[in-house]
């Protein structure tokens, strides 16, 4: 899962970065609304965590130019704005959410799962791909309800597999969900996380499409 947060305040966005790394999201900082609208467009994350007082731009501004777009992104605002009636327009300008600052980190990750939920071709907090069970709220995966162990990175792999099933994936895509810009990446990186998951679901569970990517089918 990537997450794109335009944030401003550098102290505020290094924590929130570790924290999202923390909870298995690959995150991405920009610090402008400019900024933010080129990355939406050239390469567009899962959720935008949108901060209303941006240098550059609004960010109801920023908001209403990506919508503009017609792209539908999830977005939720970030707000130190206390006014009920901002906080309604940014809903109406395309916002899925709003969380007023200063906020508990576990209410941010309590919004995040619910738009996540929205992503899923599932619709739902668990995602069942023949034996093997990925639960959303608790971060965990069960193979014929045995709870398996998981690095962070091997967690946030099959879960983009199985939010797609039966699409395939591409390796810059899964790379991309796997790492934040800048983080070094080895050339074999993905095929390591690859073989260990499979070490663990059996060899079958995720296919290679060779010259392409992988992907997971429904039994």
């Amino acid at each position: 899962m990537q997450i794109l947060l335009v944030e401003d305040d550098h102290a505020l966005a290094s924590a929130l970065k570790e924290a999202l790394h923390k909870q298995g999201y690959s995150a991405n900082v920009v610090g402008t609304g400019e900024a933010a609208i080129y990355v939406i467009q050239t390469d567009p994350p899962d959720i935008v965590i949108l901060d209303l007082g941006l240098p550059d731009i609004d960010g109801i501004n920023v908001l209403k130019r990506v919508r503009q777009k017609h792209i539908d992104t999830p977005v939720l605002l970030l707000t130190a704005r206390s006014q009920l009636d901002d906080k309604i327009i940014g809903l109406d300008s395309g916002a899925d959410d709003y969380l007023a600052k200063p906020f508990e980190m576990t209410e941010l990750f309590a919004r995040l799962r619910v738009l996540t939920r929205r992503l899923n071709t599932s619709g739902t907090a668990k995602i069942t791909v023949g034996d093997v069970c990925l639960d959303i709220n608790a971060n965990s995966v069960a193979l014929s309800g045995e709870e398996l162990e998981l690095s962070r990175r091997e967690y946030m792999l099959l879960k983009s597999l199985m939010e797609h099933v039966g699409r395939v994936q591409t390796r810059h895509t899964l790379e991309s969900r796997l790492y934040s810009w800048g983080e070094e990446v080895a050339s074999n990186a993905l095929e390591v996380h690859i073989h260990h998951l499979r070490k663990k679901l059996g060899t079958e569970f995720i296919q290679t499409i060779r010259g392409v990517g992988y992907k997971v089918s429904q039994p």
